[in-house]
C-alpha cells in the first residue's frame, strides 16, 4: 500500500455481518466509509461466511413473519410449517439461562429489543430469508414442527448472507479494501481516535476518518491467546471459521486504555468432525458440524458418556459441549445411533468428508473406531436398561429422560437397541471467543473508567458482556447485525455531527 492522506467518515476495520451491517448504517447517516478487509476477496466475510446464517430474533409466529421477512414464502410452503413465536420474555429467560445470569442486561435488551426491527431493516435493504427446513425441524405428521427459536436463515447460509450485504454495500457507494489488515489505532492529543494503522501487500498506511468501528472478530484463530485465556490444551483445538480473526482489534483497542469485559476465559466450541482441517473449508462450510447428539448418545475413547445429551435444545447446549470434547483423551467423542434415530440426523451427517463407522453389534462398531468394547457395550447396556417410558418427541422437550445413571439423558432417551449402529468420530471446533471490549449503549468503546474513548465503536464478536461460558444459537449473528447498525449509526452521526 503507498502511503495516502485519504480521510473517511467513518472507518469500519472487518467485512463480516456486524461490519457490513455498521458499514451499511453509517452509509445511510451521510457517511463516507471504507471497509477494511484484513483477507483477500476469497477469504472475506469473517466467520459469518462460515455459519449456517441462522437468526434468533423476536416475532409472533408464522404469518407474522410472512408480512416482512419471509416475504417470498408460498401458500403450499406456508401450510407445511408449524413454527412458534418466540417472544421478548422467552428470548431473555433463555440467554440468561445459558449464560448462567452472567449477560450483562443492557446489552441483552438492545439485543432482543431491536432484533426484529434489525431484521425487517436487513429484508428492506435486500438480505432474503427463508425456513431453516433442514436443520432446525423435525417432519411430524406431515409438517415441519420448528424448535429452539433460532428458525429464519438468510438465503445462501452464511455465503449467502455475506454476498448479500457485500452487494448492498458496494451499491450504497461504501469502500471495500481487501487485504488491509489493522494494526494500530491513531489518536490526536486528546485522546481522541482519528484513524488506523493497516499493513497490506506493499507495506504499512495510515487512514485516517473522524470514528472507527471495530468489528473484526475475537482470538479464536490465535494459539497464543487461546492457551493464555481459554487454557492448556486449546492451541490443539480446530478452528472452525477463518483463520484471519487473530485478535488484532481487540488488543489495538486495549493497548489505548478500552476496557477488557466479558468471558475472557471462555468460548463458543461445539462438536465437529475429526477429519475437518485446521481452520474452516470454504466448500464443506459449516458441515464439518455435528449436532444431532440430542437424539443420540456420545461417549469417549474409553466408551464413557460424559454429557447430558438430552439437557436442553441443541441451540442451548451444542456451543458449550465442544469444550467437554476438549476434557476427554486425545480431545476425541464417538455420536452413537441405531437404526430408529439415523434417519433423523441432520444433513450435516452425510457429507462425503464424514468420519463414521457402521456395525451389527455394539462391539463391531467400537472396534471400527477404537472404542474400548467392553466399556461401550457396558455403557450401552446400563443406558438401554435406564431409559423411561413416554412419548417420544423430538421437536419439544419431551421428558423422556433416564434414571439411575449418572451423567442422566434428560429428553429424547430412546434405547440403541436396534442395528445397524452408526459411529461418528468428533473433535472439537472452536467458533469465536467471549472475551473483548466493554461497549455502552451507544455502541462506544468504554475505557478503564467507563469513559467513553471519543470516535471509537465496536460490534459483533469482539463485543464483551454477551456470551459467558455458553451460548444461545442464532443470536450471535443477531448481535453482530444489531450492535453492528448501532454502532454504525452512532459512529457516522459522531462523524457528521
Amino acid at each position: 500500500m503507498a502511503e495516502s492522506a485519504e480521510e473517511y467518515d467513518v472507518i469500519v476495520v472487518g467485512a463480516g455481518n456486524a461490519a457490513l451491517c455498521a458499514a451499511i448504517a453509517a452509509r445511510e447517516q451521510g457517511a463516507s466509509v471504507v471497509v477494511l478487509e484484513k483477507a483477500s476477496v476469497e477469504e472475506r466475510g469473517g466467520n459469518s461466511t462460515f455459519t449456517a446464517g441462522g437468526f434468533r430474533f423476536v416475532h409472533d409466529g408464522l404469518e407474522d413473519l410472512r408480512q416482512d421477512v419471509l416475504v417470498d414464502l408460498s401458500e403450499a410452503e406456508a401450510s407445511q410449517i408449524v413454527l412458534p413465536p418466540l417472544k421478548e420474555e422467552t428470548y431473555l429467560h433463555d440467554l440468561m439461562h445459558v449464560t448462567e445470569g452472567e449477560t450483562q442486561e443492557e446489552l441483552a435488551n438492545i439485543l432482543i429489543g431491536r432484533s426484529r426491527e434489525t431484521i425487517r431493516w436487513m429484508r428492506q435493504n435486500g438480505v432474503r430469508f427463508i425456513p431453516m427446513f433442514g436443520r432446525q425441524s423435525y417432519v411430524l405428521n406431515g409438517k415441519h414442527h420448528f424448535y429452539g427459536g433460532v428458525n429464519i436463515e438468510a438465503v445462501g447460509g452464511g455465503w449467502g448472507l455475506v454476498d448479500a450485504e457485500v452487494k448492498i454495500a458496494e451499491r450504497l457507494g461504501i469502500d471495500i479494501r481487501y487485504g488491509a489488515g489493522m494494526r494500530k489505532l491513531l489518536q490526536d492529543r486528546r485522546g481522541a481516535v482519528t484513524g488506523v494503522q493497516v499493513f497490506g501487500p506493499d507495506g504499512y498506511d495510515e487512514i485516517h476518518g473522524k470514528s472507527v468501528v471495530l468489528a473484526c472478530g475475537g482470538f479464536e484463530a490465535n494459539p497464543e491467546m487461546r492457551t493464555r485465556y481459554l487454557g492448556p490444551g486449546w492451541e490443539l483445538c480446530r478452528v472452525r471459521g477463518t483463520r484471519h480473526n487473530t485478535g488484532e482489534g481487540i488488543r489495538a483497542a486495549l493497548d489505548i486504555g478500552a476496557q477488557a469485559f466479558g468471558g475472557w476465559s471462555t468460548c463458543h466450541a461445539v462438536q465437529w468432525d475429526i477429519s475437518a482441517p485446521p481452520f474452516g473449508d470454504r466448500v464443506v462450510l459449516d458441515n464439518f458440524q455435528k449436532h444431532s447428539y440430542p437424539i443420540g448418545i456420545v461417549v469417549n475413547l474409553n466408551g464413557e458418556r460424559f454429557v447430558d445429551e438430552g439437557a436442553d435444545y441443541r441451540n442451548h447446549t451444542y456451543a458449550k459441549y465442544g469444550r467437554e470434547v476438549m476434557k476427554q483423551p486425545h480431545r476425541t467423542a464417538v455420536q452413537i445411533f441405531d437404526a430408529k434415530t439415523i434417519g433423523m440426523v441432520r444433513d450435516e451427517y452425510r457429507i462425503r468428508q464424514v468420519t463414521k463407522a457402521q456395525a451389527d453389534t455394539i462391539e463391531e462398531l467400537a472396534r471400527a473406531l477404537d472404542i474400548n468394547p467392553e466399556g461401550l457395550a457396558r455403557t450401552v447396556r446400563e443406558f438401554n436398561a435406564a431409559c423411561q417410558p413416554g412419548d417420544y418427541n423430538p421437536a419439544i422437550l419431551d421428558g423422556k429422560g433416564t434414571r439411575g445413571i449418572a451423567p442422566p439423558k434428560s429428553n429424547w432417551a430412546l434405547p440403541i437397541s436396534e442395528p445397524p449402529y452408526s459411529g461418528f468420530v468428533v473433535t472439537c471446533g472452536i467458533t469465536f471467543t467471549f472475551g473483548g471490549l466493554r461497549i455502552n449503549t451507544n455502541g462506544e468503546v468504554q475505557d478503564t473508567t467507563d469513559r467513553s474513548i471519543p470516535g471509537l465503536y465496536a460490534a459483533g464478536e469482539l463485543v464483551g458482556g454477551i456470551f459467558y461460558g455458553n451460548y444461545l444459537g442464532g443470536a450471535g449473528l443477531m448481535s453482530g447485525a444489531v450492535f453492528g447498525r448501532l454502532s454504525g449509526t452512532s459512529a457516522g452521526r459522531f462523524a457528521r455531527g
